[in-house]
């Protein structure tokens, strides 16, 4: 996430016509998003949803500005059951791409309480980075003692973007942090590849008290602890401004998303000691120089994708899907671009080195987050918006006859027509659509138009179409349903 797109954003609000497009794939052509609770309040800039992995059921929003919220993992939870859990706007500088940037609950909280936060303040006029330790009120679950806080790691960044965010404990018990290269653009400093300072890398640092350090200590297996003139807490660099990285809960497996220059944005795999590339490469290009550049030793991202207006500039990381409620994405990482608001299922075969990518749905925002609660099911945070959004299976729609839609096409696969079939529970005002697989909107055949109760055949001329495989999509304020069409020549 940066600035630039940010307002590059804002400005696309004014004039362009953002689209809604769940689409899925095969298996997946059930699903939609919705609002996972309809009855809060918006949040204001959430950049991390997230639980305490305390048995609690409770939700965690942090907001850029330096607040954090907590409420009842409930789909009918309101407004008046949500809480401040921790307020520190005071200490942070916030805006652009500075503020409370990530949040992370210690894998032990149920016992010590302890949170950790990373946010940027201004010290002296300087800018920093600023990793720190907050306890739990003991009185009082809902409510940290802003009193507690214990700085861990602080270091100056040398502009205002690029500042990484994200902290998440791994299965060996140690904290990982996201830095950012320190900004500008370009990496002028060529933090990425220099090993004396910790940005444009991946940290990983032992916060477990030891007797007689009170900050963290370094894992003795980091890659560069021998290393002359090498920051011990360096797990992995190369990297620009990784703003979203998960753990896979089964395999542990470290997946990352870096923020792109002009060009392209990646996933990574992070292994111990690997180099990324950046400055050298962004994804698989040469970026410096911007032709023969060094190759050997970097690791390449398991998938990027070129920028555009279509496809996105700003990707968010996401995390691989262990939930029970949608068996369809199990073992899938889910990820998506914070300015075109696409979404994308990766999956990736360790063996052959084989990615397989497909496009997921559009959403109408900004995504700036992906999370979980304490049964991994996907929460989506929408900048933009301040919801946070839910992915459901809209099969149970039969569970709820007000809303139950049933469509029927054929010929499917088509040569020239197509007709689709609608039968309603109930009027309503329709938007009937038809994209391409890159989610560009190819046909419109209905835009909020008023459709009675009962039976209505629409049909669809595709002789202007090129072959090969469609969605479209059924949408109102009550449903919102999509499928595939394939035409052939």
């Amino acid at each position: 996430m940066r600035l630039e797109r940010i307002t590059t954003v804002i400005n696309t609000f004014l004039g362009i016509y953002f689209l809604s497009v769940p689409v899925y794939v095969g298996a997946q052509s059930s699903l939609l998003l919705q609002d996972a609770f309809p009855k809060l309040s918006t949040f204001t800039k959430p950049i991390e949803i997230t639980h305490a992995n305390d048995f609690s059921n409770r939700l965690f929003v942090v907001e850029q500005a330096g607040i954090i919220k907590v409420f009842p993992n409930d789909s009918n939870v309101t407004s008046s059951q949500v809480v401040t859990f921790l307020d520190i706007r005071t200490r942070i500088t916030s805006g652009g791409e500075m503020g409370l940037l990530g949040m992370a609950f210690d894998p032990n909280y149920r016992y010590n309480g302890y949170l950790y936060v990373n946010y940027t303040r201004t010290d002296k006029g300087q800018l920093q980075t600023v990793i720190s330790r907050f306890h739990v009120n003991p009185n009082d679950p809902n409510l940290a003692d802003v009193t507690s806080e214990k700085l861990l790691l602080v270091f100056n960044q040398p502009y205002s973007n690029h500042n990484g965010g994200k902290l998440a404990f791994g299965k060996d018990g140690y904290l990982y942090i996201a830095t950012g290269d320190g900004g500008s653009g370009g990496d002028p400093q060529n933090n990425g590849q220099n090993l004396s300072t910790v940005l444009g890398k991946i940290l990983r640092i032992d916060v477990n008290q030891i007797p007689g350090i009170d900050t963290y200590s370094i894992p003795s297996d980091n890659p560069f602890v021998t290393r002359a003139g090498a920051r011990p807490e360096i797990y992995a660099y190369g990297l620009r401004n990784p703003w979203k990285f998960s753990f896979d809960p089964v395999t542990g497996y470290l997946w990352a998303g870096d923020v792109g220059q002009n060009a392209r944005e990646e996933i990574n795999l992070i292994t111990k000691g690997g180099n990324y590339g950046w400055r050298y490469r962004e994804g698989k290009a040469c970026y410096n120089p911007s032709a023969n550049c060094p190759t050997q030793s970097l690791i390449d991202p398991i998938w990027d994708y070129i920028q555009s207006s279509g496809t996105g500039r700003s990707v968010t990381g996401g995390l691989v899907y262990r939930g029970s409620l949608l068996p369809a994405l199990y073992g899938k990482y889910i990820y998506g671009d914070f300015v075109s608001g696409n979404m994308w299922t990766l999956t990736y075969d360790t063996t052959s080195k084989r990615a397989t990518n497909e496009f997921l749905m559009k959403m109408n925002g900004n995504i700036s987050a992906f999370g979980e609660d304490q049964h991994h099911e996907l929460y989506i945070c929408s900048y933009s918006s301040g919801r946070i959004q839910k992915l459901k299976d809209a099969l149970v729609l039969a569970n709820e006859p007000e809303l139950a839609t049933h469509i029927d096409v054929y010929p499917n696969p088509s040569t020239s027509l197509v007709h689709i079939k609608l039968k309603l529970a109930q009027s309503d005002r329709i938007s009937l659509r038809l994209y391409s697989m890159q989610g560009k909107l190819v046909y419109s055949l209905l835009s909020n138009e008023k459709v009675t109760a009962g039976e209505t055949e629409l049909t669809l001329d595709t002789k202007s179409l090129s072959a090969g495989t469609y969605i479209y999509q059924l949408e109102s304020k009550k449903i919102n349903q999509s499928g595939r069409i394939q035409i052939i020549k």
